[in-house]
């Protein structure tokens, strides 16, 4: 028997669990942007390389973002609330473990394997399956909220954890990460019901006798492959995973994984660079929450095809700033106010495309595309600082297809989709 758990504030507690996982997206934002800041201690206590960091980092990146669309899968078979905790007490314990480690694989399995399939489950694809689950109305402005977190995750930590870096070395950013990762499991257990029937409510927005849909049914495993082989199918499906491919490229992959250390390059102390990516937070804060509302109200392409056009023209002029403060800031600015706020447009392209109940789903694929595409980035980056001394040709090139990626957008059609993938597994 179900027993439904009153909670107060009504429709409103939507609200509630957007806060916790808005939080969690946080935490886990700083968990992914950590071997940013722990890429020059790592060189310097154990000597090794920089492509070999960067290679734990990507492999993290890669598998962050093939976790997704299983994960989101997962949240809709056996319950958001499991695979969520779980995900979670796997991030802690993995982030933990490396305190112990003495060799490059230890490295690649704690920060890279084990962290990376946890995270998967608290990123975009969580995001879009609370504001689907939630909300009938707003969903721009709170998927733009929520994306906003990244933002605000690097905002929080990065100037932390780069302050203990520099004076603690590589082991307080990972207790750091380890506890704060451990302190969600008790907020998301309490606070979290599994969807609003499980409190006696339907979704913000929604009529009171909105009948809620039923949890899917089957192997969690086969309908994530299957609603992938009906999206495959469709253009739109693989334009917005090409244009998330250059978005992860463009921004944890290559920017959050290597711009501390390009700073570093440049003679600007860590905690100073640290504090430029905090910049970036700020603004991006604000533009993907503003972004998430212009979604609500403009046509996501056009508003795709300006958010990667100024991206690559940021990433273009950043080598020839000087590296001056005035020149900083004003990529930080530029920079910052675009960082994910491809988000909100894309997820509702996937909705619009694949429906409300696929398109969470579909999105996880999309994502894991972006995922890709930022640990091609971050292994891409640091092999090409070993070949060539600097990080030049690589935000080149970074900005180039960041240009290509605004023309693409304006192609895509999400009433081309094929009736059978907008079907539910």
């Amino acid at each position: 028997m179900n027993i439904v758990q009153k909670r107060p504030f009504g429709q409103r507690y939507a609200f509630v669990v957007v806060a916790v996982i808005f939080l969690a997206l946080l935490i886990a934002a700083g968990l992914r942007s950590a071997p940013g800041v722990l890429m020059l201690p790592l060189e310097e206590a154990f000597g090794w390389r920089r492509d070999v960091i960067s290679l734990a980092a990507a492999i993290g990146i890669f598998l962050y973002g093939l976790a997704g669309p299983f994960a989101a899968s997962l949240m809709d078979g056996v319950g958001l609330r499991r695979t969520l905790l779980g995900a979670i007490a796997l991030m802690s314990a993995a982030t933990g473990a490396s305190l112990f480690m003495t060799e490059p694989w230890q490295l690649i399995a704690t920060w890279g394997v084990f962290s990376g399939v946890g995270s998967g489950a608290v990123a975009s694809v969580l995001g879009a399956t609370i504001v689907n689950r939630w909300f009938k109305t707003n969903r721009g402005l709170m998927m733009g909220l929520m994306s906003a977190s990244s933002a605000t995750g690097m905002l929080v930590f990065l100037p932390l954890l780069a302050a203990l870096a520099q004076s603690g070395g590589w082991q307080p950013v990972v207790i750091a990460v380890s506890l704060a990762t451990a302190a969600l499991l008790p907020l998301i257990y309490f606070l979290v019901p599994e969807r609003p029937a499980s409190i006696g409510q339907t979704r913000y927005g929604a009529d009171k006798d909105e009948v809620a849909e039923a949890p899917a049914q089957g192997n969690f495993f086969m309908t994530t492959l299957a609603t992938l082989r009906r999206a495959a199918g469709t253009r739109v499906f693989w334009y917005l995973f090409a244009t998330f491919f250059v978005c992860g490229f463009t921004t944890n992959g290559l920017v959050g994984t290597h711009l501390i250390a390009y700073c570093g390059d440049m003679g600007i102390p860590e905690v100073s660079a640290a504090g430029l990516l905090a910049l970036m937070g700020v603004f991006d804060l604000i533009g993907t929450t503003f972004s998430g509302w212009l979604t609500d109200r403009f046509d996501p392409r056009k508003l795709l095809g300006v958010y990667y056009g100024v991206r690559g023209l940021s990433l273009i002029y950043l080598p020839f700033s000087g590296f001056s403060g005035t020149s900083l800031t004003i990529f930080a600015i530029l920079y910052g106010l675009d960082w994910i706020a491809t988000v909100p447009p894309t997820l509702r392209l996937s909705n619009e495309a694949f429906g409300d109940r696929s398109g969470p789903l579909v999105f996880g694929w999309i994502v894991a595309g972006h995922q890709v595409g930022a640990a091609t980035a971050a292994f891409f980056g640091g092999a090409l600082r070993e070949m060539q001394g600097d990080y030049v040709l690589a935000f080149q090139i970074a900005g180039m297809t960041a240009i290509a990626a605004a023309a693409l957008s304006l192609m895509i059609d999400p009433t081309e989709t094929r009736e059978s993938a907008a079907q539910p597994a």
